[in-house]
């Protein structure tokens, strides 16, 4: 059989198993574990959600910057064991990455899930400041990072300070917030589902928009033309205060890319989504670390 068909017959064969994952599964399915180690399930806060992952990648020094990560999930599910793909992308790049799990509805409603974020934020603050989990203790630059709900939480972190004050804080200021089709200006509320995560008297504190000031950090806000689950207009809004306050906001409008395109592209395994978002998302890291 001629090299070129057995090379095809490999390739449907793969394909074939794959076809039994789905989404993050077949990403994870095919994620190279070389260059990166991966501690699971440090804690940092109660019960059974209250634990991260952490990448890290070899070589990593006193300065490596530190992205902590958080999914989405329409802030009712979700799990960091779907995002391995989004760990070794930045960590076989030289970031170190933290991925925590959160309280969804109906175990809290808005803001449990974002104090919970602030309390993984300060931990792994911590551990990399002193060196905890094999890291090397130092002021690692630290960025916050999140898809849909997920950045949605990284940007009330970034933005209402309480938040991370709250839970202890993080030592330093906080060196970049990017979202991926984040929800930053998304009231009134018309789905049901999201009326009962946010209550009424709380859904003004839910909007990042309302809480942007001079100090922002800098931001990197990616979104799909082609999203019709969080509209980029909430990124273009969010980056018009931003700027209006006097901060730096890059907005990246792709298109062509959906809601999951805007974190499947980070993969490196499969060439899936837009592939101009992970470089755009290292080179952002790199300047401001």
């Amino acid at each position: 059989m001629p090299f070129r068909w057995l090379a095809l017959t490999g390739c449907l064969m793969l394909l074939a198993v794959l076809s039994a994952c789905s989404g993050p599964a077949l990403l994870n399915a095919v994620t190279s574990k070389a260059g990166y180690r991966v501690t699971e399930d440090l804690r940092y806060g109660p019960g059974e959600r209250g634990t991260y992952d952490l990448y890290v990648p070899d070589g990593a020094d006193a300065t490596t910057p530190v992205v902590v990560f958080f999914y989405g999930g329409g802030w009712d599910s979700g799990s960091k064991g779907i995002y391995p793909f989004v760990g070794q992308s930045l960590a076989s790049a030289g970031v170190i990455v933290a991925i925590p799990d959160y309280r969804v509805y109906p175990e809290v409603q808005f803001p449990g899930f974002v104090e919970d974020g602030a309390r993984a934020v300060a931990a792994v603050a911590t551990a990399a400041r002193e060196g905890r989990h094999g890291l090397v203790p130092g002021v690692h630059p630290l960025f916050l990072m999140g898809h849909s709900a997920g950045a949605q939480i990284a940007a009330l972190l970034s933005l209402d300070s309480p938040y991370l004050a709250d839970a202890g804080g993080t030592g330093q200021k906080l060196s970049g917030l990017i979202g991926l089709a984040g929800p930053y200006d998304f009231l009134p509320l018309t789905d049901e589902r999201y009326k009962r995560v946010f209550p009424p008297r709380l859904r003004s504190a839910s909007q990042p928009v309302n809480f942007v000031t001079a100090t922002a950090p800098p931001m990197l806000l990616v979104a799909g033309a082609a999203d019709t689950t969080v509209r980029p207009a909430n990124s273009r809004s969010l980056a018009e205060k931003v700027r209006a306050a006097g901060g730096s906001a890059t907005v990246d409008i792709l298109p062509g890319v959906d809601h999951i395109g805007a974190v499947s592209g980070l993969a490196t395994a499969l060439p899936l989504g837009d592939r101009t978002i992970r470089p755009a998302v290292l080179a952002f890291i790199k300047e401001h670390s």
